[in-house]
């Protein structure tokens, strides 16, 4: 597993483990935790058919520079409901296993 460095409310650095990921492990989209705030029904709708939860599984793993040269990892995922695989970086995605917590713990919430 690599380690991130997080800021803590006393301002000191500490680290924070991130899931190591390998090809055919299964993962969710990470809930997406911003609200939307819609009048209309029919904006609604149109939001919500792209907040949908996706699982799939991984199939490639690539590295790519960020701008200040550091590496970023990049996950090649075949969703359930597609064909073809796409490329997401690794921290908008969890195991799915893991997808329940994340939700308990406040982590994305309906459109309203």
């Amino acid at each position: 597993m690599s380690l991130a460095l997080l800021t803590t409310k006393s301002g000191l650095m500490s680290t924070k483990r991130q899931h190591t990921y390998a090809i055919g492990d299964r993962v969710a989209e990470r809930p997406k935790a911003h609200g939307i705030f819609a009048v209309r029904n029919e904006v609604k709708d149109r939001i919500q058919q792209y907040r949908s939860q996706r699982y799939g599984t991984v199939v490639g793993i690539n590295l790519k520079p960020n701008k200040s040269g550091a590496q970023q990892k990049f996950l090649l995922i075949r969703w359930d409901h597609l064909k073809s695989p796409t490329e997401h970086a690794q921290m908008r995605i969890c195991p799915a296993d893991q997808l329940q917590q994340l939700q308990s713990e406040g982590y994305g919430f309906e459109v309203e």
